[in-house]
């Protein structure tokens, strides 16, 4: 399975932004799908994943009452509803698939496949 996120852009602190997650190849089995960040000089960071059905949710501390992940596997897409953006939330996000629909290593970036070019989200203060 191969992902691309997009939706990025400059946005003032305080504002919105909703990234969208286009998966393609082999999409018709269960997984689990992802979104990290990677900040300039840090490492990539769990943001939020999204079980299967959809009802299963998970954030990083910092994302969460914030952040909304969601999913629509009819499109074969994922979302992720960013409000009250905060300058510490500028990084590249990137979305990611994990090929087994389970909540073990959740956040772990290392069973995730299909990383593909991230989407630059800019908060300015």
């Amino acid at each position: 399975v191969q992902l691309q996120a997009s939706g990025g852009g400059l946005v003032q602190a305080g504002g919105s932004l909703r990234l969208s997650c286009a998966a393609s190849g082999r999409t018709g089995n269960r997984y689990t799908l992802a979104w990290f960040r990677q900040a300039p000089g840090k490492e990539r960071e769990f943001v939020a994943a999204i079980r299967w059905t959809g009802d299963s949710t998970y954030y990083a501390d910092s994302m969460k009452g914030r952040f909304i992940i969601s999913r629509d596997n009819v499109k074969n897409a994922m979302y992720l509803q960013m409000n009250s953006l905060k300058p510490e939330d500028t990084a590249v996000y990137y979305c990611a698939a994990r090929l087994l629909d389970t909540a073990a290593r959740i956040s772990d970036s290392r069973v995730y496949v299909g990383w593909g070019q991230g989407t630059l989200v800019t908060v300015s203060s």
